[in-house]
């Protein structure tokens, strides 16, 4: 069990005081676990690509971080540039205000040119930021991400309150069908809090806890 958990984790760096170092270290971690994934920032993204050569874990940035309130040009260059630089999967964040404000085109275009810059070279996560969101709002949401050919949608950013809940995962998985990656991101600190959100429809787990995680240990980071 705990190798098919280490191969759902995206092990998780995302803080702006991160030094290279503890980037070396989520690296090796990465490999030693065989994890999903390490998610970083862009400006690290080549020199994981680098020390994650020759293994099958794959470099994970994030678009539009944290607030998705960059312009949908700016979060297509992003793309293409951490493509460039190494990325095989982007997690970007959604324009939350105007989700809320009603704007749906214009948040699922915005999620279009993102999905087109990756379309052949690297999986899209689709952050919706559940914490702020209604029920409503994290269907519609939802629906958006898949209507706009994402491959994910996931939670949070850790960035803005609450991260995930199970009741949240199992709302997004009933939403988007089996088909589509379901991805719990903030909080999930031990194995029982993974296992509880990969049985409500979870397919990976972003957590900086992913060691505590596999070793059915307590993570003490927020995210």
């Amino acid at each position: 069990m705990e190798q098919n958990l280490a191969k759902m984790i995206d092990h998780t760096q995302l803080k702006p005081d991160t030094l290279k170092d503890k980037i070396t270290q989520i690296c090796t971690e990465a490999k030693e676990q065989n994890f999903a994934s390490v998610c970083v920032n862009p400006h690290w993204v080549s020199y994981c690509a680098e020390l994650l050569e020759g293994t099958d874990v794959k470099v994970c940035t994030v678009i539009g971080f944290p607030l998705g309130a960059t312009t949908k040009e700016t979060k297509a260059f992003e793309t293409k540039q951490a493509i460039e630089k190494g990325a095989t999967e982007v997690d970007m964040v959604i324009n939350i205000g105007e989700l809320k404000s009603g704007n749906h085109e214009l948040v699922q275009q915005d999620i279009e040119a993102v999905v087109r810059e990756a379309e052949g070279k690297a999986i899209v996560k689709v952050i919706i930021e559940t914490s702020l969101l209604t029920e409503e709002e994290k269907v519609t949401a939802c629906e958006l991400a898949k209507a706009a050919g994402a491959d994910f949608v996931k939670t949070s950013t850790g960035f803005s309150g609450g991260g995930a809940t199970v009741e949240d995962i199992s709302l997004m998985r009933k939403t988007v069908g089996p088909d589509m990656g379901v991805k719990a991101s903030g909080g999930v600190r031990d194995y029982e809090g993974a296992k509880a959100m990969i049985e409500a429809g979870a397919t990976r787990i972003g957590a900086s806890s992913g060691i505590a995680i596999v070793n059915g240990e307590q993570g003490t980071s927020d995210y």
